[in-house]
């Protein structure tokens, strides 16, 4: 297997789900120091390894050899581009909601184009679709002075509302080209009056929800065996 073109991959989804170099080489049977050549890109897994590691990681072979590593600087201007299409029509964001969204937008641009917008890798849960860059990149970007968080309380639950400071409205977003920001447009317009709920319910009729399992990657794949109209 030629090596180089997942190393980072390899790294980034380990990070993603939070496990160690040593867990993983314990999985595969290698020593922490082979796993961690792999990592550096100095060393190639044989079948048998990718094997163990492709089935602890909960993707397949072909994503593993895909190695599309996600861009963050494009996730983090799609978070940003929600925010501002919210703001734009009168609106704040919820967490939860918004993180619905970012999936929905990455899942419907693939459809559309072939490829994701950030290929940020989600995870089925069973309350939806889980992405661990979300929950980094927002604390990132509150400590940076981006966003604000704040706390909504209710009578037995709370919730997180999120907005863009005033500094951070002034900046332009460099990754996102019209087209894209375009169609994250099109998704707000179409779920902003959409309660979360709605929109987590919407996911899970949707083949890539429907055809995963619990605790593992959702192929972005399976977005096509969908029909236009179905995607967002």
């Amino acid at each position: 297997m030629k090596q180089s073109a997942y190393a980072a991959f390899l790294k980034y989804i380990r990070e993603e789900r939070r496990l160690s170099q040593a867990l993983v080489a314990e999985k595969a049977l290698m020593s922490r120091a082979s796993y961690v050549a792999v990592e550096k890109g100095t060393k190639e897994l044989t079948l048998a390894e990718a094997a163990a590691i492709t089935k602890l990681f909960g993707i397949t072979l072909d994503e593993l050899l895909q190695a599309k590593v996600p861009d963050l600087h494009i996730y983090r201007e799609m978070i940003l581009g929600f925010l501002r299409a919210a703001a734009n029509t009168g609106h704040t964001l919820k967490k939860t909601k918004l993180a619905h969204l970012l999936y929905l937008a990455d899942y419907s641009w693939f459809f559309l184009h072939d490829t994701s917008l950030s290929n940020v890798i989600y995870a089925k849960a069973e309350f939806g679709p889980l992405s661990s860059s979300y929950f980094q990149l927002l604390e990132e970007l509150e400590q940076g002075g981006i966003i604000n968080v704040k706390q909504i309380y209710r009578d037995d639950y709370h919730m997180y509302e999120l907005t863009e400071t005033r500094a951070s409205q002034k900046k332009t977003l460099d990754h996102l080209n019209a087209k894209q920001m375009a169609h994250l447009t099109k998704i707000w317009n179409g779920w902003s009056e959409a309660s979360t709920a709605e929109i987590i319910q919407f996911i899970k009729e949707q083949l890539p929800f429907k055809e995963s399992v619990v605790g593992e990657v959702i192929a972005y794949e399976l977005i096509k065996g969908e029909t236009a109209h179905s995607i967002y």
